[in-house]
């Protein structure tokens, strides 16, 4: 009997299945419960929704901790209905460590830890910033962030790559501009690190204005550095652009089948057996 009610807690809480209304319902009751907290943590920031709702906003947050702690006890309490942790003391420390399982700790520390040790009101200012972390717990639900989760797992060498050309580039900038324009604007280009900023701004094509080169040379160097971002910061778009095609050829082929330009299914399968290829495409 014990087993067989923390299994079905295990079942309940994990991402609903076909025909498994009750897990279906809490997943959408938590997804709900996730945009309202996103929604709470941001009008909160109003001084008129503040000071009108207050209270109210406030009893939402410990009703929102209440159900988020609730939901972390009982999946530390019921993984061991999952072969992969069923050992009850290192099973359930791996089960912890899990990306979604750690997000789902954070989403509820930021109210826990002012409780648990002194702090000045700063600190807790910036603990309550944590609560947008619950954002992430939608990443369960989600088959879309799921999917881009892979891609970024999979992409990860060529983004780290790009990255680093990004750094180099900054840098090399930075230091050219400040060499140029140091002695003409020695406010604005003061030090390298000061020059990073203007540095940032060109390179990702934003172009703030508030800081930009007076010099001709300094002009001649910001033109130059302006069309290398351009090439530079399409490189991650690139990268993921390549990684979703990849996985969405990956799909076609564990399909096995020709896809019906139409309805996007198999050709050649029942209506039944697309329904299976869906959810089994999902589910990867």
């Amino acid at each position: 009997m014990y087993k067989a009610i923390r299994k079905r807690t295990f079942e309940i809480l994990e991402p609903g299945h076909n025909g498994d209304l009750t897990s279906k319902i809490v997943d959408l009751f938590i997804m709900l419960l996730i945009v309202l907290n996103v929604v709470a943590v941001v009008f909160e920031t109003v001084p008129e929704v503040q000071s009108r709702f207050g209270p109210y906003l406030h009893a939402f947050d410990l009703f929102s901790v209440g159900v988020f702690t609730v939901e972390y006890l009982l999946r530390i309490w019921s993984c061991t209905a999952d072969e992969h942790y069923r050992h009850p003391v290192t099973g359930r420390l791996r089960f912890m460590v899990r990306p979604m399982v750690l997000i789902d700790l954070l989403a509820i520390l930021p109210f826990y830890l002012p409780k648990l040790f002194p702090m000045d009101m700063r600190e807790v200012r910036v603990l309550r910033l944590f609560r947008l972390l619950r954002i992430f717990k939608l990443g369960r639900y989600s088959t879309a962030l799921q999917l881009l989760g892979r891609i970024l797992y999979n992409k990860k060498e060529e983004l780290a790559v790009g990255l680093v050309v990004m750094l180099i580039l900054l840098v090399f900038a930075s230091s050219s501009m400040y060499y140029v324009e140091r002695e003409a604007q020695p406010e604005a280009f003061s030090s390298i690190p000061a020059a990073m900023w203007w540095s940032v701004v060109t390179l990702t094509t934003v172009g703030y204005g508030d800081v930009s080169p007076v010099t001709p040379l300094g002009k001649l160097l910001g033109a130059f550095v302006a069309l290398i971002g351009v090439g530079t910061f399409a490189l991650p778009t690139a990268i993921l652009a390549n990684g979703f095609m990849q996985e969405i050829d990956r799909r076609h082929k564990d399909c096995g089948q020709p896809r019906c330009p139409h309805c996007g299914g198999p050709i050649g399968r029942r209506k039944s057996d697309y329904k299976t290829y869906q959810y089994a495409s999902k589910a990867s």
